[in-house]
């Protein structure tokens, strides 16, 4: 079954720029066929983008996206995630009440920085959702901290020395063990983020499909030809399923990652 898809996209619910019956919107005029709403530890928009969807005529696959303890970089895509999901319901519970507590830390880590950010104008952007680094990232942006959503990360929110005040992550077989268990497949997104050469990156692959990983998100827009033909060759070498994903958040977030539809077979995850 090969349809257009895009499988890692974010709604306002986290980090995104819009509610996601508007995402889904764009989505389908854009080409996408199959979308995947995968908001950072939550299944809070799901619902609604899986109702837009049959609205438009897109297949939506209720998502999330799960950061693991063992590196910062290291994100676990849940795919087909079933309606009712009480292990997901009860880790994205933990995860977010631990993202409510650091919201304050991070206020004061900035503070110590020099820069001056009022809580209320970052929750504002949040729209009632998940408060995450690329609020707070805007609001620096616009009294003039830094110049650009990139400069705020490479700075300050994605450094080493952030990480003293980072939130509570659970580690990676926890993370698919939830996303099995919530009747969905697990699959490592953006490899290239983990800075791993392919040798490095192989073992961790072999023991992540052993704890049950799926797939593979071969196809990312900060993947180069030559690494999407590494990594399909690695998802061929341990079986995994090979995904695509665009990252999507809106313009206002991400400027440079618009909707990547592509073609992918996808009988098994929509059987």
């Amino acid at each position: 079954m090969q349809m257009l898809a895009d499988l890692h996209t974010h709604s306002s619910a986290s980090d995104g720029q819009y509610p996601p019956a508007q995402m889904v919107a764009l989505a389908q005029k854009a080409g996408v066929e199959c979308l995947a709403l995968t908001d950072h530890d939550t299944v809070d928009g799901v619902e609604e983008a899986v109702r837009a969807g049959e609205q438009v005529g897109i297949h939506v696959l209720r998502g999330v996206e799960l950061g693991a303890k063992e590196d910062r970089h290291l994100h676990i895509l849940g795919l087909g995630l079933a309606p009712v999901c009480p292990a997901m319901d009860t880790l994205c519970r933990t995860l977010k009440d631990s993202r409510a507590e650091r919201k304050y830390r991070i206020v004061q880590f900035l503070a110590e920085k020099g820069m001056h950010i009022d809580l209320q104008e970052v929750e504002e952007l949040a729209q009632g959702g998940l408060v995450a680094r690329p609020h707070f990232a805007q609001v620096m942006v616009r009294h003039g901290y830094v110049s650009s959503m990139r400069e705020a990360f490479d700075r300050y929110l994605d450094t080493d020395e952030y990480q003293r005040i980072e939130r509570f992550k659970a580690d990676a077989a926890d993370c698919i063990a939830a996303i099995c268990q919530s009747g969905g497949k697990a699959v490592l997104a953006h490899p290239c983020q983990l800075n791993l050469s392919m040798e490095d990156l192989e073992p961790l692959l072999k023991n992540l499909k052993e704890a049950g990983l799926a797939g593979l998100e071969c196809y990312y827009p900060e993947h180069t030809p030559r690494m999407v033909s590494e990594y399909l060759g690695l998802a061929a070498k341990y079986d995994l399923h090979i995904t695509a994903g665009s990252d999507f958040h809106g313009e206002k977030v991400h400027s440079d990652r618009p909707f990547m539809p592509t073609s992918l077979e996808l009988e098994w995850l929509l059987s």
